[in-house]
């Protein structure tokens, strides 16, 4: 693979990696998808399956963060499954209703009334979203932290396997 070719690659990790914070492409699978196109357009040899392997084992285990740790945070504050179904459901209105910002404002609000209709105070209410959206954003800062380590092992594999 030429220079040129290694840069595209760069590049579009470096758009995964904004994926991976703003909800309009899916960062991680795209990293995912850039890493294999290396292994096989850079010439499949020990070292790129080794590397590519890395990555994907990275990318795995920031993904499965990125969903367990909310799922415990919905569990530790008393919220059931239906709250952040309600939020998803949220962030899909919201996209449609207000442009741009509407994903997370649908998100936030669909917990915040999900979660008031459930437990009947504001007070509560309000307490149980908070513990929602922290453990949501340590979900993403986890899957980002996975995301930037993987395209880091990515780089250092394309830079070593280049100078050959």
């Amino acid at each position: 693979m030429t220079t040129a070719g290694l840069a595209l690659l760069a590049l579009g990790m470096l758009a995964g990696l904004v994926g991976v914070v703003v909800p309009v492409m899916p960062g991680s699978l795209l990293i995912a998808v850039l890493a294999v196109v290396w292994l096989f357009g850079d010439g499949p040899t020990v070292g790129h399956w080794v590397g590519t392997a890395l990555v994907l084992a990275i990318l795995l285990a920031g993904a499965i963060a990125k969903y367990a740790v909310p799922s415990r945070a919905l569990r530790s504050a008393g919220a059931p499954r239906s709250t952040l179904v309600a939020a998803v459901l949220g962030a899909i209105a919201g996209f449609f209703i207000i442009p741009v910002v509407g994903v997370p404002v649908g998100f936030v609000l669909a917990i915040a009334a999900s979660e008031y209709a459930r437990l009947r105070t504001p007070t509560e209410a309000w307490r149980s979203t908070r513990a929602t959206l922290a453990g949501i954003g340590l979900g993403i800062v986890l899957e980002l932290t996975a995301a930037t380590l993987a395209v880091a092992t990515w780089a250092v594999f394309a830079v070593a396997l280049h100078a050959r």
